[in-house]
């Protein structure tokens, strides 16, 4: 195993991470000092030949293109891709949202899921208060091995499709509502306590852990293991 971690004084870079887990270390740009984003992405980058950059605005981005010209803005998800050769995509994940309001957190889902090698289908604006336009995607959900429901509001969209598909489902709840949505907490505790089966929760408006999870969970269904990436065995 590689040496744990990379010292950089403001922050301990996990050099093993991709050896243990199978996906290297992420950056959650929020917050970050100008500074210690370059230096962070440079290292990950020359230690892994891609960085993936979550919760970065516009400028955080300049700053980042800056040192590494490739790098790539997604201004909805608000990701900052920093890639090498072009991944072979495998399988199949499908990522659903209530509304149009919950497409920035589905996208950081579906951003990430890609980013490590997963083959994202996209529904957006399926939600229960129109549930014939979720009923017209039933074939798309049934070819995916895991599908993930984001949903504000009262978060209802997760046990419909958990009720639809034989494959995980992983419910985001996002902060979209007025306000006994509590800023999403209304949804996560209807979530929660779904009656439909085979649905795992991730934290309010938390789309990167959901497309983590998927990809998990997309990487046992082509491979067998979570550490193959691309369909390498």
């Amino acid at each position: 195993m590689k040496d744990s971690f990379c010292d950089l004084g403001f922050a301990k870079l996990d050099m093993g991470r991709k050896e243990r887990t199978g996906f290297s270390e992420v950056v959650f740009c929020h917050g970050k000092d100008d500074k210690f984003l370059k230096d962070i992405f440079t290292r990950l980058f020359e230690e892994n030949g891609e960085v993936l950059g979550t919760r970065a605005t516009q400028e955080q981005f300049e700053i980042v293109k800056e040192i590494l010209p490739q790098a790539a803005y997604d201004s909805i998800s608000k990701v900052i891709k920093v890639q090498g050769e072009k991944k072979n995509l495998i399988g199949n994940i499908a990522v659903c949202t209530a509304g149009t309001a919950d497409i920035p957190v589905a996208e950081e889902a579906a951003q990430t899921a890609e980013f490590f090698g997963s083959r994202v289908e996209r529904i957006f604006d399926v939600g229960v208060a129109g549930i014939h336009r979720l009923l017209s995607q039933t074939e798309k959900l049934e070819k995916a091995n895991v599908v993930v429901a984001v949903a504000g509001m009262e978060g209802a969209l997760a046990s419909v499709v958990g009720g639809l598909v034989s494959v995980p489902v992983i419910a985001v709840p996002t902060s979209v509502g007025y306000g006994a949505n509590l800023g999403g907490l209304s949804s996560l505790l209807a979530m929660i306590n779904s009656c439909a089966n085979g649905i795992s929760v991730v934290n309010i408006d938390n789309g990167y852990g959901a497309g983590y999870i998927a990809t998990q969970i997309n990487r046992f269904a082509v491979c067998g293991s979570v550490k193959n990436q691309a369909g390498e065995k």
